[in-house]
C-alpha cells in the first residue's frame, strides 16, 4: 500500500545541493576499487597467482573443477555477479520498507573496503584467497551501488538529474586518476622504495580498500534517511530470489521501463567486459607491460571525467537517449580497433584508451539519470536493483563468454570480437524503447528533453 508521507525530493534547495554534493563523494571513494583493483592491477595479478598454481597442463582445480587459469579471473569476477543477484533485492526491499537506506550503504561499503583491503595477503600460489576476496568485495561492492545510484531521484529534480549523474561520474574518474597517478609512481619506481613489484602491486590493491573506507565517511554524514512512501511491510520470505520475483512481477506493470532494462543490460554488459577484461587482453594478448596499461588506464580515467561531463551538455541538447545511441556507435568502434591492435605497440593501445575514455562516463552516467526518470517513487532502491542486476548483476554474461571464448581458442583476439555484438544488439533494442511514454507511465514529471 503507498501512502505519501513526504516528497521524494527535499523542498530546500540549500540541502537538496548539500546532499547532491555529499553524493558525488562516494563515487569519489569507490571508484577507486573499480579502476585500481578491477581495471588494472588484480586481473593480471590473480591470473598470475592462479598460473603459479597450475598444473603441467596450465589448469588449476577451484572445488574440484578443471580451470584454464587463464580464466580464473573472469569466471571469478562471474560468479560475484551472479551472487549479486541474491543480495541486491533483499537490500533494496529493506532499505524501500524501512526507509534505512544509509546503514546500509555504509554497511556495504565497508564490507567491501575490508575484503579489498585483504588483497595485501595475495601472493604465492594463493589464488583462491584471492578469488574469495574479490568475490566478498564485489559483491559488496555492487550492493552499495545500487543503494547509493537510488538516491539520484530523491535528491535531483527531473531537469537536474544528466547533469548531476554525470557530475558523480567525472568525480569518481577523477579520483581513480589521481589514486593511478600515485600507483604509477610506487609501481614504477618499487625498487627505490624498498619493495619488490609483487609487494608494489598488493600495496596498489590494499590502498584502494583504504580510499574507500576513509571518503565513505563524508557521504555518511551528508545524505539523509527518508521516511518510505510505503508502509514498512517486512520483505518476502524466501530469500532474494523471492524478492527479485516480486521486483520483477511489479515491472511487469511498467513494459517501457523494462524494455529500457533490457536494452541496457546487454550494452551495459559488453561495456563491464570491457572495463574488467582490458587489462588482461592488454598484458597478455598484446605484450603490453603493468606500467604501460597503468598509463592507459590513467588516460582513460582523465578524460572519462571530461566526457562525462562533455556528455551530460550534449543530453541538454539533444536528449540522454539520442546521446547514449551515439555512444554505443564509438563503443562498436573501439570494439573493432581493439581486435586489430598490434602487439608490443603502447601508442595504439594509448589512442583506444584516449577513444575509451570519452564514451564510457558518459554512457553510463546518462544510464543511470535517464532510468531515474522511468521509476516509480517510493521503490528507488527496489527498481535500482534491478538496474545493478542490469549494471554488473547480470553482467557475468560478457565475462562468462570472454572466458568460454578464450578457453576454447586459447586466443583473447577472438574473446574481444566477440563484445561487439552486446553494443548493437543494445543499439537496436534501445532505439526502440520511447522513453518519454515510459517516464509518463510511471507517474513522473518529463523534463522537455529526455
Amino acid at each position: 500500500m503507498d501512502i505519501a508521507v513526504e516528497p521524494a525530493e527535499p523542498n530546500d534547495v540549500a540541502d537538496r545541493r548539500r546532499e547532491q554534493r555529499g553524493w558525488y563523494w562516494y563515487d569519489w571513494a569507490n571508484s577507486v576499487y573499480s579502476t585500481t583493483v578491477l581495471t588494472v592491477f588484480l586481473g593480471p595479478y590473480l591470473t598470475s597467482v592462479a598460473k603459479a598454481a597450475a598444473d603441467a597442463h596450465g589448469f588449476v582445480h577451484p572445488l574440484g573443477i578443471p580451470v584454464r587459469a587463464g580464466s580464473f579471473y573472469a569466471y571469478s569476477v562471474s560468479a560475484s555477479l551472479l551472487l549479486s543477484v541474491l543480495a541486491m533485492p533483499l537490500a533494496a526491499a529493506v532499505a524501500d520498507r524501512t526507509g534505512r537506506k544509509k546503514p546500509l550503504l555504509g554497511g556495504a561499503a565497508y564490507t567491501g573496503a575490508a575484503a579489498t583491503t585483504g588483497l595485501l595477503f595475495l601472493g604465492g600460489d594463493r589464488y583462491l584467497l584471492g578469488g574469495a576476496l574479490l568475490i566478498v568485495a564485489n559483491v559488496s561492492f555492487v550492493v552499495s551501488m545500487m543503494l547509493y545510484n537510488s538516491y539520484l531521484p530523491q535528491i535531483a529534480a527531473p531537469e537536474e538529474r544528466d547533469a548531476v549523474s554525470s557530475r558523480g561520474w567525472a568525480f569518481g574518474y577523477a579520483a581513480g586518476a589521481l589514486v593511478l597517478v600515485a600507483n604509477l609512481v610506487l609501481y614504477a619506481g618499487h625498487a627505490s622504495f624498498g619493495v619488490s613489484q609483487e609487494d608494489a602491486i598488493r600495496i596498489c590493491l590494499a590502498s584502494a580498500g583504504l580510499w574507500w573506507a576513509v571518503f565513505t565517511l563524508v557521504p555518511l554524514r551528508r545524505l539523509r534517511d527518508r521516511r518510505p512512501l510505503r508502509t514498512a511491510t517486512p520483505p518476502p520470505p524466501g530469500g532474494g530470489l523471492r524478492q527479485l520475483r516480486e521486483t520483477l512481477r511489479d515491472l511487469r506493470r511498467y513494459p517501457l521501463t523494462l524494455a529500457f532494462l533490457l536494452a541496457y543490460l546487454v550494452y551495459n554488459d559488453g561495456v563491464q567486459t570491457v572495463i574488467t577484461q582490458a587489462s588482461v587482453y592488454g598484458s597478455e594478448e598484446l605484450g603490453l607491460d603493468q606500467t604501460t596499461l597503468i598509463v592507459a588506464v590513467l588516460l582513460v580515467q582523465a578524460l572519462a571525467a571530461a566526457g562525462a561531463v562533455l556528455m551530460g551538455r550534449l543530453a541538454r541538447r539533444h536528449g540522454a537517449k539520442r546521446t547514449i545511441l551515439a555512444s554505443l556507435v564509438a563503443w562498436t568502434a573501439v570494439i573493432v580497433a581493439g581486435f586489430f591492435l598490434p602487439a608490443h605497440a603502447p601508442v595504439w593501445f594509448f589512442c583506444l584508451a584516449v577513444a575509451i575514455g570519452l564514451v564510457l562516463g558518459g554512457s553510463q552516467a546518462l544510464s543511470r539519470s535517464l532510468y531515474s526518470h522511468l521509476i516509480p517513487r517510493g521503490k528507488e532502491a527496489e527498481y535500482f536493483a534491478a538496474y545493478e542486476i542490469s549494471d554488473r548483476g547480470v553482467s557475468w554474461l560478457g565475462p562468462l563468454v570472454f572466458g568460454i571464448a578464450y578457453q576454447l581458442t586459447g586466443s583473447y583476439r577472438d574473446a574481444i570480437a566477440s563484445l561487439a555484438a552486446f553494443f548493437l544488439i543494445g543499439f537496436v533494442l534501445l532505439a526502440r524503447v520511447p522513453v518519454r511514454r515510459a517516464a509518463v507511465a510511471a507517474g513522473n514529471r518529463v523534463p522537455d528533453l529526455i
